[in-house]
């Protein structure tokens, strides 16, 4: 089911099907995500939520057993053409996963790597950079004074603003984040969903959450997948509040099964 919506659509995804060797785990799912937009991925473990936010940027190409059926649009091209670059995609598309992982280097190289990975080597340029995106991370204030000191050493919520600051460095169009509050407690949640809120401004952002209230915190559009299908896609507010599937209002009622 796609969304009729009177704005543009950064992505859309038609008739995906995704099989692990014999086994489907995406079933013809369809879904439009609208640029500059938060959309919430939900449902129970193993739904598929994961799995199709990992096709987002073809992560499923480290894995032979992988096949996928359907199209993956971005701005109008099919990434999952047999001649799409992957560096190239992945800048545009950026990923924070559910643990933090930064790398063992100090806070101001975890962000600069990406840049000088792509292929900037202007010092100045660099610096102005990595402070605008720890800046924009809501991190600065933090670190600003430790900037050589190993990324390791931050708590798991700074670590995981550290992720996103990283990511957003090279400038992407896209962020897909999988569960990236799971492992964090409130304090740290509520920064990285004020965060998500701010950073929505500037990029299309994808997140697979199991928090419901997550989703209705910072979802503009809510994704409610069931056994490797898309039951239902809309505004978040009609999602939880007046949802037109039987399993979806059970599920974000909390009466699922």
């Amino acid at each position: 089911m796609i969304l009729s919506l009177l704005i543009s659509n950064k992505i859309e995804i038609q008739h995906l099907d995704l099989f692990y060797g014999a086994k489907q785990a995406l079933k013809s799912v369809s879904l439009s995500i609208p640029e500059k937009s938060v959309v919430a991925l939900i449902g129970p473990s193993g739904c598929g939520k994961s799995t199709l936010l990992r096709s987002i940027n073809r992560m499923h190409d480290l894995d032979p057993k992988v096949r996928l059926d359907g199209e993956i649009l971005l701005d109008g091209h099919n990434i999952l053409h047999g001649n799409t670059n992957l560096n190239k995609l992945r800048r545009r598309v950026g990923m924070v996963f559910q643990k933090p992982n930064p790398f063992p280097k100090s806070i101001y190289d975890n962000v600069a790597y990406g840049l000088e990975v792509n292929g900037i080597h202007d010092k100045t340029r660099i610096r102005a950079a990595v402070e605008e995106s720890i800046r924009e991370s809501y991190l600065w204030d933090e670190v600003k004074n430790d900037l050589d000191k190993p990324a390791l050493d931050l708590s798991g919520g700074q670590q995981q603003r550290l992720c996103i600051a990283r990511a957003i460095a090279v400038e992407p169009e896209v962020i897909l984040m999988d569960e990236p509050c799971s492992a964090l407690d409130p304090i740290s949640t509520a920064k990285i969903e004020a965060l998500i809120l701010r950073l929505k401004e500037r990029f299309t952002i994808v997140i697979v959450t199991h928090n419901m209230q997550q989703a209705q915190r910072v979802a503009d559009f809510t994704a409610f997948m069931y056994l490797g299908e898309l039951i239902e896609f809309g505004r978040t507010s009609a999602i939880f509040e007046q949802p037109n599937q039987e399993l979806t209002r059970n599920y974000v009622s909390g009466h699922f099964g």
